[in-house]
Parts: C-alpha cells; structure tokens; sequence
C-alpha cells in the first residue's frame, strides 16, 4: 500500500502578472493588488485563475507498507521548479495512490501549468496506458479512477452543487480542521516571511485530508474498524514521536 495524500499553498504568480498586464514599475504587493482588483470585476472576488497562482508550500502524507511520514516538500528556501520536482518524482519512485481534497479542481490543474511554465517532465503521471496497459483502465488523469482519489469530488456524487469544505467535514468527524491560518492568509503569511508558517498549515490541512481518507477507506469496506483505528493510533504516534509544535497542537485538537 502506498498511498501519498498532498496538498499545496498558492502565492499570486506577480512576474507573470507583471508580463501579462505591463506592470514592470510596480513591486509584488503592487501588482497582486493590480491582479486581485482585475478578479474582482470579472467575478466579484479576488480568487484568482488558476494559471495565475505560484505554489511555495507542498505537504503530503506518505503511508508505504512499512511507514508512515508527514513532512513538506523541499526546504524553506526550496523554489517552486524544486517543489514540483520533487513531487513528481516521488509519483515516479512509488506510483502511488494519491490522495486530495478538491484535487481534480485546483491542486493539480495548477500543477499542470506550472510544471509547464518550468519544463518539468512527469512521464509516470502522464501515462494513460501507451507504454503501461494497466494505467489505460486507472490513472491519474481521468475523472472516475482511483489512482487519484479527489475526497471532495467523490463524496459529492461528482456533483459540483454537493460539495463541501475540508475544514467543516474534518471537524464533523472529529478532526481537528483549520488551525491558525488560512488559504485566504497564505499571500499575507509569505509577504510578512512566515513561509514556514504556511508550511505548519499545509501539513496540518494535510492531516485532515488522510484522516478523513481513513474513514472513506472504512466506509467503503477497504478497513475494517479495527483497521482503522491501528491508522490513526499510527498518526497519534507519528505526531506525538515527531515532537513539532503544529503537530502537537494538532494532536491536542484532535477529538478522542
């Protein structure tokens, strides 16, 4: 079983912003301000196109065979190529299960983009069965695979109108949810230099991601009861063994 849940933070993508709307004079507080008030007449809210986001966080859960870890991508210093990098190729050493919530909707399309802004090569997560027959039937690309399980899309029937927020179906279930920040805080967290504080909370938004796979994976008869509660007595033990201080509270928080 290799199962590898992820997640990540978005910045605004400012020197594409400068390209795209000639604002070479003005610096990146500036031109975010210039791309949000742009949103804001298109639809009334200053949540950006995907094409336009940068990521600075990626956090995952890997639960192999023999382990389970919970850590971000890179180093605080890590740029986005060197993130993205490294998530590919833990796709291409493990080939996965990957895990998201809303996946299919932000996560990966923005990966997309940036790793063809960045000329990354992701061949293991491109197959769709030409060189590989058994990625022709399950992928990571089609809607209604497993080989990418999108929680959000799949506990919502596929239906748009049925969706519901990580944070809220966490805490129904006993989960800690948001904790401190955020991704509305993320660009305000990265121009004050609190780059490892958006990577705190993108691990603990992670945690609720796995945690709630645990219970989708026992609802649908793939953990028995008693297999899940040995997963998240693993995750209080891996939390408690790796001693960090978000990771702590997250235990605190975490309903028994």
């Amino acid at each position: 079983m290799n199962v590898f849940v992820f997640d990540i933070e978005t910045i605004p993508d400012v020197e594409s912003g400068r390209r795209l709307y000639g604002l070479r004079d003005l610096d990146d507080k500036e031109v975010a301000n210039v791309m949000f008030n742009k949103r804001r007449q298109e639809t009334g809210g200053e949540f950006l196109r995907l094409h336009l986001h940068r990521i600075v966080a990626i956090s995952v859960v890997l639960r192999s065979r023999d382990r389970l870890s919970i850590w971000s991508l890179g180093n605080p210093a890590s740029g986005e190529a060197e993130l993205i990098e490294r998530f590919y190729s833990g796709i291409e050493k493990y080939t996965p299960t990957i895990v998201s919530w809303n996946g299919k909707g932000f996560d990966l399309p923005v990966l997309h983009y940036r790793t063809l802004l960045h000329g990354i090569q992701a061949q293991r997560y491109w197959e769709m069965g030409e060189d590989d027959q058994s990625f022709r039937w399950n992928n990571y690309l089609s809607r209604f695979h497993w080989r990418h399980t999108d929680l959000m899309d799949v506990l919502a029937g596929f239906e748009m109108r049925a969706t519901a927020p990580l944070d809220e179906i966490a805490t129904l279930l006993g989960f800690p949810g948001k904790m401190g920040m955020s991704g509305a805080h993320v660009w305000d967290a990265w121009l004050a230099g609190d780059i490892a504080g958006i990577r705190n909370y993108c691990e603990t938004d992670v945690l609720n991601t796995f945690l709630v796979y645990l219970r989708f994976e026992l609802m649908r008869g793939r953990l028995t009861q008693e297999q899940c509660n040995e997963e998240c007595a693993l995750v209080r033990e891996t939390l408690a063994r790796e001693d960090k201080p978000h990771l702590s509270e997250f235990l605190e928080a975490w309903v028994r």
